[in-house]
């Protein structure tokens, strides 16, 4: 019995030793940490950033297990450490200071390094911008991202970082961005508070609604008005559909509009999307089918029945395109490009009549009856051409008004629109 009191004693007494024993181990390594702290802090007041980086790094070993004291103020030096060289490594720990802080409900230092990282938000942003200006699109695209990345809440910068991506090429990276931006369900829509200026008498965005109201109020600014800008979200399904294009990959591309039309079929700017993909896909008769859906969806869009009219005339069907340049004429009566598609699908008969007058040039009668055939397919070509001219003249129809007048003797027409030629083609 005396033996065993005598070995719990040494074992009571050894725990004894290793519990101070660790206590001074975790002293000894505190007080290391708070040295070397100091040591970041000096360095970075005297500008000596390199030397900071390198204390910090014999650090950065301990951050888990390193002493509750000295963890925001590690997290905060180790961000003014890399602010000049490595912005991202930078944000990053601004953003674990700014977490720990708020666990432990002490925001000590996140008050100093709030403006710091607003800084550097402003230094990439900034030169995303100039680069993007500069058609710099790879350099913009990786400052925009991390614009992203050091500002998370700013989402236009992610969808900025895709329109650069896709712009430069780097169609994974856009993919991979455009893809973020559904996953966050980020529509980019925007207000913008408008009012009148009273002494230019010009319409202006005033920036923010309390800011518009006061301006209004102290009688600067009248008339005052919202805008809100659509949404993007169908022009991001439609990008990473064009984007999976560019890669080689229309089957997803095709899958991708599919899916995000199962989820919103009656969603018109999405039919048109997968419309426009089947264009790029060069599959026609699927335009077409989506075309004659989308006309059910918005039975008074023009364009809708105009494409469909340019569809059926790539398909030779010039009876059913006709219909439908009429219809788009109906709907809009100032539609040039319809009145002049209109001319050329009427004038489609005129190769026929031109090859059976060729097969008989010593049969005077049947030529002269195809002569007349030809006259009256130009005389009901004329005012769909004339229609098209008078809305949006152009150098084509001035030429193919030019020649109708002159093969139907319409002399008087034809000098007026001569010289108007003539000073077109010099230009």
């Amino acid at each position: 019995m005396i033996i065993k009191n005598n070995n719990k004693l040494i074992i009571s007494k050894m725990k004894n030793q290793i519990l101070a024993l660790t206590v001074g181990l975790l002293s000894i390594a505190s007080f290391a940490q708070k040295n070397e702290l100091k040591v970041v802090e000096k360095a970075i007041k005297k500008g000596e950033f390199k030397e900071a980086k390198a204390t910090i790094a014999t650090l950065e070993s301990t951050e888990d297990s390193m002493d509750p004291k000295y963890k925001a103020k590690y997290f905060y030096l180790k961000g003014s450490a890399y602010s000049k060289s490595n912005i991202q490594k930078a944000a990053d720990a601004y953003n674990q200071l700014f977490d720990y802080e708020k666990s432990i409900g002490k925001p000590k230092y996140t008050k100093l390094a709030k403006p710091q990282l607003n800084e550097l938000i402003q230094t990439v942003s900034k030169k995303a911008v100039a680069q993007y200006g500069e058609k710099n699109y790879k350099g913009a695209t990786e400052n925009f991202y991390l614009t992203y990345m050091l500002s998370p809440a700013d989402t236009t910068f992610l969808y900025n970082a895709a329109i650069s991506a896709s712009i430069a090429k780097d169609y994974d990276a856009s993919l991979k961005y455009y893809k973020k931006l559904q996953e966050i369900n980020y529509t980019g829509i925007t207000t913008q508070y408008l009012a009148v200026n009273k002494a230019t008498g010009k319409e202006e965005d005033l920036g923010t609604k309390s800011n518009r109201n006061a301006m209004v109020k102290f009688g600067k600014y009248t008339k005052p008005s919202d805008k809100t800008s659509k949404s993007k979200q169908s022009d991001i399904i439609k990008n990473i559909g064009f984007t999976y294009v560019s890669l080689g990959k229309p089957e997803l591309a095709v899958a991708a509009l599919d899916e995000a039309r199962k989820s919103d079929p009656k969603n018109l700017n999405l039919l048109l999307n997968q419309a426009d993909m089947y264009i790029k896909l060069k599959q026609m008769d699927k335009f077409e089918e989506l075309m004659i859906e989308a006309v059910k969806l918005d039975p008074t869009n023009a364009n809708l029945f105009f494409n469909l009219g340019v569809v059926n005339a790539g398909e030779n069907k010039f009876k059913e395109a006709i219909g439908f340049y009429n219809k788009a004429i109906e709907l809009d009566p100032e539609y040039a490009d319809a009145y002049m598609n209109l001319h050329v699908a009427i004038m489609s008969d005129e190769k026929a009549i031109i090859d059976e007058m060729n097969n008989n040039l010593s049969n005077f009668k049947k030529y002269e009856e195809l002569e007349g055939k030809q006259k009256d397919l130009y005389r009901k070509a004329l005012p769909s051409l004339e229609k098209a001219d008078s809305i949006n003249r152009s150098i084509e129809s001035v030429r193919a008004l030019l020649n109708l007048y002159d093969i139907l003797e319409m002399t008087e027409k034809a000098d007026v629109l001569r010289p108007i030629f003539k000073e077109m083609r010099s230009e």
